[in-house]
């Protein structure tokens, strides 16, 4: 009955190691739309705009839906994108920054974001895929961070390639913006006029948007795409945007992140590099045109940056860090500026599985719902699912009045799956940082001696879970990848072999985590219905009481 339960948990929160896609033709559904206009950018207007005096339910070209998206990242684009291609939507997205600007790193599109790219629209797909670099189909896993071999390694081509899915890769952040911005019609974003609260109206007929400027806008839908920090969850859940009671909190964790020409000698062979030991972790991966970045995680007090002495600055900071660790690590390091280093503390959310995501005709997208570390390289993976899902429950209307019930549906579906690569996301880094070691290792000398390295607890565990985490991997690109429609509420046949795995995972690594396995003694019949078989409403609350402790 226990068992159940701790697979459920392990499910929601057990080890994983970042997935990655490329690109490859796609033969999708993708439904004809009207034209688009080439993007253009448009200050927000100084009037105050109303909707019409007559409301009419029935939705139509004449009365489309009027939908306001607070945000113009990448779910928010994505979303936009989509929607206006739909003679039956009126969309504009609001975004608070004045003038968009190149900023920010590469990000990692796994194959379930990437086939969502190819279905929702083929030549966004297309221009994507242009500026994309391929790392899925090469060699790709975790090393042992002090003796520089490999500890385990994970298939990313072969998952993609039996479902027909792009591979895995990743593209500057910016570059992806600039794609979906050419492409919505002239006019829809608005820059400079960000959202500060809503309204919702008390007859049910739509929401009062709030701006910085001061405007009132009215609309049908109001989606919140505006991130971590989010003004739309503030004003839906009475809360800070930041700091105590925000919901948002910090990881425990910081991340020095490096970008640079690099001459690496595996270049063109392998795609990304975790090395594992003692107390801190190191990614290394190829971003294209000679071109790399890293990541050292080091488990670390909030603000840091402005706390620890680096009188010779981050990287021979980091070299003592990893004094003793392999000479990959120090290569890299020792010819990166210290204009190419940046650091930054890592908050998320926990899994909202007590709080609604929607609050009548408003709903939240993104890291504004479910924040998470960027681990499994899934934040914009998922952004863009959540996107998908809202663009088929309002397009499925016909009334402007099934519009809450819409995006209550949509919750339904995305609540389980993104709560579990949330869970993963945040977990990975606990395991990673206080669950792995240097494996343990056996072997004798030239000199005929049996010699015993990190032979302890931790060393003998990280040695016993080597041949199982590539079935992990295999299991784990399979809960990714198969439940990319987001159908049902919850995916049981992606998730059955993840469970078991998972659980197995998390069992040897509970005596190294300490309290890894809090939540894990609920009674399994909290997921069965009263005929004993699956269900929903009972999963739901399990996953809700589960995180409640949280």
């Amino acid at each position: 009955m226990t068992l159940f339960k701790a697979l459920l948990a392990a499910f929601l929160s057990a080890n994983a190691v970042t997935a990655y896609v490329s690109c490859a033709p796609r033969k999708t559904n993708q439904a004809s739309f009207t034209a688009l206009n080439v993007g253009s950018i448009m200050n927000p207007p100084k009037a105050v705009e109303k909707a019409d005096d007559v409301w009419v339910d029935e939705i139509s070209p004449e009365n489309p839906l009027k939908v306001v998206i607070a945000g113009a990242g990448v779910g928010g684009l994505a979303l936009a994108n989509v929607l206006t291609k739909n003679p039956n939507m009126d969309v504009q997205v609001l975004e608070r920054t004045a003038a968009f600007k190149r900023f920010g790193g590469p990000i990692q599109l796994a194959s379930n974001a990437m086939q969502i790219l190819s279905e929702m629209d083929e030549n966004v797909y297309s221009s994507v895929c242009k500026k994309f670099t391929i790392t899925g189909d090469k060699m790709n896993g975790i090393k042992d961070g002090i003796r520089s071999e490999w500890y385990a390694k994970f298939d990313l081509k072969s998952p993609a390639e039996v479902r027909d899915m792009p591979y895995t890769g990743v593209i500057d952040r910016p570059d992806l913006q600039d794609i979906y911005l050419k492409s919505l019609p002239k006019g829809t974003v608005k820059n400079g006029n960000g959202v500060k609260s809503y309204e919702n109206k008390k007859d049910g007929k739509g929401v009062t948007v709030f701006t910085d400027s001061g405007n009132e806008i009215e609309a049908d839908v109001l989606i919140g795409a505006d991130g971590i920090w989010s003004a739309v969850r503030s004003s839906m859940r009475d809360e800070p945007m930041k700091g105590e009671g925000s919901g948002a909190s910090y990881s425990g964790y910081t991340v020095f992140a490096g970008e640079l020409k690099y001459a690496s000698p595996d270049n063109g062979e392998v795609g990304y590099k975790v090395y594992i030991g003692p107390g801190q972790y190191f990614v290394i991966t190829d971003i294209g045109n000679g071109n790399y970045q890293w990541y050292a995680f080091l488990a670390r007090p909030p603000d840091s940056a402005s706390t620890t002495p680096m009188p010779d600055g981050a990287s021979p900071y980091l070299q003592g860090i990893f004094e003793g660790w392999s000479e990959e690590i120090h290569a890299i390091l020792r010819v990166t500026k210290e204009n190419e280093i940046e650091q930054r503390d890592l908050y998320d959310r926990p899994p909202s599985a007590l709080k609604s995501w929607t609050d009548g005709p408003v709903a939240l997208l993104g890291d504004g719902i479910h924040a998470m570390m960027p681990n499994l390289g899934q934040g914009g993976c998922q952004a863009i699912e959540d996107a998908y899902v809202i663009a088929q429950e309002l397009e499925g209307l016909q009334k402007r009045s099934l519009a809450p019930a819409g995006l209550n549906h949509y919750e339904r579906r995305r609540l389980v799956r993104s709560a579990a690569v949330q869970g993963l996301s945040r977990f990975a880094s606990d395991i990673i940082i206080r669950g792995f070691d240097t494996p343990a290792k056996v072997y004798v000398n030239e000199e005929g001696q049996l010699k015993f390295e990190n032979f302890n607890y931790a060393g003998i565990v990280t040695k016993m879970l080597q041949p199982i985490l590539p079935i992990f991997f295999v299991v784990q690109f399979n809960f990714l990848y198969d439940g990319w429609k987001n159908e049902g509420e919850i995916d049981l046949k992606a998730t059955l072999g993840f469970l078991t795995i998972g659980g197995l995972v998390l069992t040897l690594l509970v005596g190294s985590v300490g309290e890894a396995g809090v939540g894990l003694t609920l009674g399994a019949e909290a997921l069965l219905g009263a005929e004993g078989v699956f269900d929903f409403e009972a999963i739901s609350a399990t996953v809700r009481e589960l995180f409640s402790s949280f």
